[in-house]
């Protein structure tokens, strides 16, 4: 099944609880210019645009230009990495020892 750029951003937009002022807030946007992706799959964003939306809502702009229903693992992960490279060392330290630490349980 495919699934559109629209479609896949107003999902994940509404599954994050964002409104489309939010999103178009965090994406440095306007709320129309979010709707008209969400509801008129004429439009196409621009990359640095793209980049924006994905990072937003955690997915990759891959996934979004992807005509695939779900984000698969390596999407998440990819997704997941990028929020972990933008916390201080301090925190990814942290993170890091939680993980050591679970990994040791075997």
């Amino acid at each position: 099944m495919t699934t559109s750029l629209g479609a896949k951003i107003k999902r994940h937009r509404q599954e994050k609880g964002y409104s489309l002022d939010k999103l178009a807030e965090l994406t440095d946007s306007s709320k129309s210019y979010i709707w008209e992706l969400e509801n008129r799959d004429a439009r196409k964003p621009s990359g640095e645009k793209l980049t924006r939306i994905a990072q937003a809502l955690e997915v990759t702009t891959d996934y979004l230009l992807d005509e695939s229903e779900e984000p698969g693992d390596a999407v998440l992960k990819e997704a997941f990495f990028r929020k972990f490279s933008k916390l201080a060392p301090d925190d990814q330290a942290k993170i890091t020892q939680m993980i050591d630490m679970w990994g040791k349980k075997d």
